[in-house]
This record gives C-alpha cells, structure tokens and sequence, in this order.
C-alpha cells in the first residue's frame, strides 16, 4: 500500500476515524461479555464461573491469532482484510446466537478474537500510513481512544441491552453493526494493491530490533499494572472505600474519562517528544497506584486516584504502539499484530497476580500493590528506549517504500532520535 498524502500537522484523515469505529465495536464484544455472563451462563447450561471460559477464549485468541491472522493476511489487499475480518466478526455472533452449545459458543468467541486481531494488526498500519508521519502516534491514539470509549459507553449500553432484548438479540445486534462497518470500510478505504513484496520472513526478520522488543515489554507491564487494578476495583470500592454498589458504574466512567484523556495526551505529544511522554507517566501511575494502598479508605481520594492512575497510565499506550510500529521499517504488519497480543498479555498477566494478591493476606489492597510494581518495571524499558534513541533513528512506517530521511518532518526526526 503505497502511502497518501499526509495531511496537515494536526489533522487526521477520514479513515483513521472510520477504524477507530471499527475497534469501538470490537473492543464492547471484548469487554461486554463479562456484564451478561449471568444471562449467558443458564442458557448454555453453565455455571457462571465455567461461562468465564468464554472472555478467557477472546483474549487467549487475541494473544495467538493476532500475529498467526496478520501473517495468514500478509498477501491481501488491506481493505479486503478488514472487510473479510467483519465479516467473520459478525458469522461469529450470528453462530453464537444460534446455538445452545455452550462448546459453539466458545469456539465462536476465539474465531471472532482472530477476526478482531486480523482487524487491529491491518488497521494500526493503514491509519499511521494515511495520518503520516507528523500525526501518527496521534492516529494510533485515535484507534485506541475507540477501544477505551467501548468501555465507557459501548460496554455499559451493551450489557442493558443484553439485559432487555436477552444475550441472543445483542449478539444480533453486534452482528447487525459489524456488517454495516464491513460496507462502510468497503466504502472509504482506499482500494490500493499490495505494491510492497513483503514476505513473512520479511516481517519476522523486522522482529530481530531490540527496540521493538523494549516497546513491547513497555505495553505488556503498563497495561498489566493498570489492569491489576481495574479488573479487581469493585471490592476496593465497596469493601474499602465503602461506595455504594449502584455507584460503582459511575466510578467506572471516571476511569474510562481517564483512560480517554491519557490516550489524547499521549497522541498529542508522544509524536515530539516520546520519552518525555511515557517516562513521567510511568512513575506517576507507579506512585498512584501506591498512593491507593493508604488512600483509598475514602470515596473522593479513591475515585480521584482511580481516574489518575487511568491518565497516567493510558498515556503510554498509543506512543509505545506507535515506536513498536516504526521499529519494523517496511514490515509492520506482525508487529502491528503484537502490539495486541503484547496488551493482552499484559491484562491476563496482571489480572492473575492480581487474583492471588486479593485472595492473600492483602486483601483488597493487593491488586494495588502488584499494580504498582507493574508500573514500576515499566521504567525499565521505557529508559532503555530512551538511552537507545541516542544511538539511531527510527522510521515512521509506510509499506512498501522506505523513508527518505531526507523527506523525514523536524519533529518526527527529532521524536525518533531524542529521547525527551
């Protein structure tokens, strides 16, 4: 895909905004499922715990198909694998709603997880090619912004919506949205042909940069130090806090208002100035997260810490995803793919620690505790990212042609070789 015209420094094309649709869909299937597994669980004859099986599906499928689809897809044009994977997105819904077979069902969460890693690894590349390279980290922002308002708005009018019409109509109901998104990137990607003769060895040799692996590890102990966290929050807030438990939604939306702040700032300035972006956020969510242990004894410095650690903690999402992309030059895709699975990884890692924390001695403060450690670490490749900036430069990503450094924007070369 040989890339557009970009547009001018701060403003983004139509279809970075059309993919970020695409992943407010997918991120409410994702995260929806955890409100209705009480419906869902009788239905398929299963107890609520067993029913847990089918989030646990979606991200083990997220985790290994995201890179196995990218690299199954490497040879399509990108429209018709973002089309393709809608389409099987909504099969997969519409399977599930058929069926009685708690077994179909599950089978039908880790193909749509597949269709959804397809969909993130192709879409990343098309929105930082269209947004060039002066807004790329702000595209990437853009996409995940989708994915974090899924879980303001999508989730909750989800989880009412398969509470009214019964778990089956809002299974019909993503299918019915998934198919119309499937028209509407038909309608506004470009058709473009596969000009670039990237191989898969290509791309696994992109895999070789040590830089990517730092970015990885970046999003993989944030992510997990934040999810550590959320996963466990309503008995902070009920047990500790003492919030009532019809005011723990409204919580909830304090953090997704975090989460979405922290992923503009962090598009906003993570293009300039990278590592003076993601650096001070790491401590701040290490320090938040710690402040919790004492603090959260009260509603206000608990719901203010929660929508803190959420600023901060987001911030370093779409900069991290961002210099992952760059690090694999004309090969993105697979490394697009593991941005992905490398958050995925970090929300099954921390929200298991973060189980055994809670059910110790610690109690309630014990996902606090391995949050903060999370986050913590994270300064560990973030600085090492940082010290490495020194030694080279890094390309913004357009497939199939390499940069010019000559034609590279002041900022982008001053992002990729400064590590402030």
């Amino acid at each position: 895909m040989s890339a557009p015209a970009a547009p001018a420094p701060g403003k983004l094309p139509f279809v970075v905004w059309v993919l970020a649709a695409g992943t407010f869909l997918m991120g409410t299937t994702e995260f929806v499922i955890a409100g209705i597994l009480p419906d869902i669980a009788p239905d398929l004859g299963a107890g609520v715990s067993h029913a847990g099986l089918l989030v646990t599906a979606f991200a083990v499928g997220m985790i290994v198909g995201g890179p196995t689809m990218a690299l199954a897809t490497l040879r399509l044009p990108q429209r018709l694998t973002l089309v393709l994977a809608l389409v099987v997105f909504a099969a997969g819904h519409v399977v599930a709603a058929l069926t009685s077979s708690f077994t179909v069902v599950l089978a039908a969460r880790f193909v749509t997880a597949l269709a959804t890693g397809a969909f993130w690894a192709v879409g990343f590349v098309i929105a930082t090619t269209a947004a060039g390279p002066e807004n790329a980290t702000r595209a990437v922002s853009v996409m995940m912004g989708g994915l974090t308002l899924a879980n303001v708005v999508g989730v909750p009018i989800g989880t009412l919506a398969g509470h009214v019409t019964g778990w089956r109509g809002l299974f019909w109901a993503l299918a019915v949205l998934a198919a119309l998104a499937a028209a509407v990137i038909g309608r506004f990607i470009p058709r473009t042909e596969q000009h670039a003769q990237v191989s898969v060895q290509d791309e696994i040799r992109a895999l070789r940069q040590g830089r990517l692996w730092l970015a990885l590890a970046s999003a993989v102990l944030i992510m997990g130090g934040v999810l550590a966290v959320y996963t466990y929050i309503t008995p902070l807030l009920t047990d500790r806090a003492g919030i009532p438990d019809g005011a723990v939604p409204l919580v909830l939306i304090a953090f997704g208002a975090g989460a979405l702040g922290g992923t503009a700032i962090g598009g906003r300035f993570g293009d300039r100035r990278p590592m003076a972006t993601t650096i001070p956020a790491a401590a701040a969510t290490a320090l938040i997260l710690l402040a919790l242990i004492p603090l959260s004894t009260t509603p206000v410095a608990t719901i203010a810490l929660i929508f803190l650690m959420a600023l901060a903690g987001f911030m370093i999402n779409p900069v991290v995803t961002a210099l992952a992309v760059r690090s694999a030059g004309d090969a993105p895709t697979l490394t697009s793919a593991l941005t992905t699975s490398a958050y995925n990884t970090g929300i099954a890692a921390g929200s298991a620690l973060a189980g055994q924390a809670l059910a110790s001695s610690l109690g309630v403060i014990g996902p606090a505790l391995v949050g903060a450690v999370f986050a913590g670490l994270t300064l560990l490749p973030l600085i090492a990212l940082a010290v490495t900036a020194r030694r080279g430069t890094t390309r913004i990503v357009a497939q199939g042609a390499a940069e010019d450094p000559a034609t590279k924007p002041p900022e982008t070369a001053e992002a990729a070789s400064s590590p402030s």
